[in-house]
């Protein structure tokens, strides 16, 4: 073969790869990583009633439920369903590598141990009172003599312990307490997911949310630092199931309101 046609060759060979652009994370490299106990254990957090519930049958359903088994299914891996009661719990057990994948807000301090995907669905986090609190609006909070409850490792947790200046956060053991402990301790605001506080409101009475959101919060998947294949695959994953409206689909099938999905990455 001439020179010309060696450059010729060379500069064919070089535009068609261009043209197919970068390579899919491998989903062999991302099932070693993810599948290394012979299944892929996800972590679901019954803290957050956005991602995840106990079904009339007792068992685990929501969102994160359905792309937990969608991801499983195409990394032709079984799903084991591992359940927490709070957002913290669930934390620990992807830093102690407990589980393989789990569904959790973005937040600086977890990504000392873990890796994110895109955000698939937004949230929001809004403040509840008493009926008969001065409080009228989430600016007025952050004053010396407010104690704020927060479910202790939540997302909302993380955030106030940042931004208040003059409030004291209180720590009840998971998000579904915060008004429980709200009311039995006699504090002043309960901080947790919209929805949650919506629920406790109307089933007991007497309490109101603050207008707006004091946070917005993005919920992801998350694996053990480290496996960048894992992630990097399920960063592709999770943008196809927002673009197919897989996520949108799952919100509406299992009844959720004020959840929104997150735009394309």
């Amino acid at each position: 073969m001439t020179s010309r046609r060696l450059f010729c060759a060379a500069t064919a060979s070089l535009l068609a790869g261009c043209a197919a652009g970068p390579q899919a994370p491998s989903s062999a490299a991302a099932r070693a990583e993810l599948g290394g106990t012979g299944k892929l254990r996800a972590a679901i957090n019954f803290g957050n009633p956005i991602l995840a519930v106990r079904g009339a049958d007792g068992q685990p359903a929501g969102v994160s439920v359905d792309l937990a088994r969608e991801a499983g299914r195409r990394l032709d891996l079984p799903v084991e369903l591992v359940t927490f009661t709070s957002a913290g719990n669930t934390v620990e057990a992807v830093k102690a590598r407990q589980v393989d994948l789990a569904f959790v807000a973005i937040d600086p301090v977890r990504a000392a141990d873990m890796e994110y995907t895109a955000p698939y669905v937004i949230i929001e986090g809004a403040y509840l009172v008493r009926n008969a609190s001065p409080l009228q609006r989430n600016e007025e909070v952050d004053r010396a003599g407010t104690r704020v409850v927060v479910g202790r490792g939540s997302a909302y947790d993380l955030f106030l312990t940042r931004e208040l200046k003059a409030a004291t956060l209180v720590r009840a053991p998971s998000s579904p307490e915060v008004t429980e402990v709200l009311l039995r301790q006699n504090y002043e605001v309960a901080a947790g997911v919209r929805q949650q506080l919506e629920a406790d409101m109307k089933r007991i009475g007497g309490l109101r949310l603050l207008p707006g959101r004091f946070m917005v919060i993005q919920q992801a998947m998350g694996v053990p630092k480290g496996r960048t294949a894992a992630q990097a695959w399920l960063s592709g994953f999770i943008e196809e199931m927002k673009a197919s409206g897989f996520v949108a689909s799952a919100l509406q099938r299992h009844g959720i309101e004020g959840a929104a999905v997150a735009p394309r990455a």
